[in-house]
C-alpha cells in the first residue's frame, strides 16, 4: 500500500484516483473545481465519468499541501498547457524521496519542451517518471483490463509504481525511454484528430487506415529526432495508444476532428466537446518542432493548416493524396 497524490480531479486523474483505491491505496486528489471537488466527496461521483462511482478511501481538496504532504507517489494529472504553471505553486510541498509520475500528454507551447524537460527545469532532482499506453479514463474507471507503460531512468521508481498499479485488471510494463514515451502520447492526439475529421468528411476504412499507418511513421520521425527510441513507437505507447485514441468513441481528439470535418469551426468544436482538447492545444507546436528538427510531416502540416490557415478538411486530404510519390 501506497499513499497516493493525484494533481488534477478531470477524467483521467479521476480514473487513476477510482483505480488505485480500489487496489487498497488511499488517495487524496488535488482540483483547482470547488464543484468537481464536492461532487467527488459528497456524492462520490466524477462530472465526466458517469458510469464510475469514486470509492470511500478517495478525499478531493483544493490545498496542494493537504494532498502531497504525506504521498508516497503524486501523479500530475492536468492539461500540458497547465504543467509548469501547477508545478509551480506545489513543488514547494514536495519531499525528496516522494515519486512524481507525469500522466498528462502534450508540450509547452511557449519552450517546445516535453513535459519531462519542463519538470526537470522546475524540479531538477525530482524523482520522475511517465505513466502511459492505450487507456481511456471511462474503462479504466470501471475496471476494463489495460496495459499501461511506466518510463524512468530511475530503476527503484519503476518498481515501487510497476507493484502499485499491477492487477488483474491493470498489465504493467516498463522502459527507460522517458521522451519516446512523452512523444509519442502527445503526437497521437494529432493523428486521432485527423481521423475523426476523416470520419465526419465520410470517408472510409481504406482512408483510416492509410492515415494511421502514415501518422505512425510521422510519429516516430520526430520522436526519433527528439531522442526517442524507435523501437518505442511500435509498442504500448505509440502504436497502442494511437490505435484506440484514433478509432474509440471515448476519443475527445478524435470526436473534435470529426465536428471539424462536418462543417464546424474549432471554436463551435471546443464548446460541443467541453474538455481540453490536446490536439488543438498541441498541433501549432508539433508544427513548429518539425520545422525545428528538419522532419518531413505532411499529415501534421496538413490538419496545422485547416486549424490556423483556413484550409478546408476536404482539400487537405486531397493534397496529402496528391503529394510527390515515393518508395514506402
Amino acid at each position: 500500500m501506497k499513499k497516493i497524490a493525484i494533481i488534477g480531479s478531470g477524467s483521467w486523474g479521476s480514473a487513476l484516483g477510482i483505480y488505485l483505491a480500489n487496489n487498497g491505496n488511499p488517495v487524496k486528489i488535488w482540483s483547482f473545481s470547488e464543484e468537481e471537488k464536492n461532487k467527488i466527496n459528497n456524492e462520490r461521483k466524477c462530472i465526466f465519468l458517469p458510469d464510475a462511482v469514486i470509492p470511500n478511501n478517495v478525499y478531493c481538496s483544493s490545498d496542494f499541501k493537504e494532498v502531497l504532504e504525506d504521498a508516497d507517489i503524486v501523479l500530475h494529472v492536468t492539461p500540458s498547457k497547465f504543467t509548469r504553471d501547477t508545478v509551480k505553486q506545489y513543488k514547494q510541498y514536495l519531499k525528496e524521496n516522494q515519486l512524481l509520475i507525469m500522466c498528462s500528454k502534450g508540450f509547452e507551447a511557449s519552450t517546445l519542451y516535453s513535459l519531462d524537460e519542463v519538470i526537470h527545469e522546475e524540479i531538477p532532482n525530482v524523482r520522475y517518471g511517465t505513466l502511459s499506453g492505450p487507456s481511456h479514463a471511462e474503462e479504466v474507471s470501471i475496471g476494463i483490463p489495460t496495459a499501461l507503460v511506466i518510463a524512468s531512468k530511475d530503476e527503484n521508481l519503476k518498481e515501487d509504481v510497476v507493484n502499485v498499479f499491477k492487477s488483474p485488471t491493470i498489465r504493467m510494463y516498463t522502459s527507460k525511454d522517458v521522451r519516446g514515451v512523452e512523444t509519442g502520447a502527445a503526437l497521437k492526439n494529432i493523428i486521432a484528430f485527423c481521423a475523426g475529421a476523416a470520419a465526419g468528411l465520410e470517408l472510409g476504412d481504406n482512408t483510416y487506415a492509410a492515415l494511421v499507418t502514415r501518422g505512425l511513421v510521422e510519429i516516430s520521425r520526430l520522436g526519433v529526432a527528439m531522442g526517442g527510441e524507435e523501437k518505442t513507437f511500435y509498442g504500448l505507447t505509440g502504436l497502442g495508444d494511437l490505435i484506440v485514441t484514433c478509432g474509440s468513441k471515448h476519443s475527445r481528439n478524435r470526436k473534435a476532428g470529426y465536428l471539424t470535418g462536418k462543417g464546424l469551426s474549432i471554436e463551435e468544436t471546443k464548446k460541443e466537446v467541453g474538455m481540453t482538447i490536446e490536439s488543438i492545444d498541441n498541433i501549432e507546436v508539433a508544427h513548429k518542432l518539425a520545422i525545428k528538427y528538419n522532419v518531413e510531416m505532411p499529415i501534421c502540416n496538413a490538419v496545422y493548416d485547416v486549424l490556423y490557415n483556413g484550409l478546408s478538411p476536404r482539400d487537405a486530404v486531397g493534397i496529402l493524396m496528391t503529394r510527390n510519390l515515393r518508395e514506402e
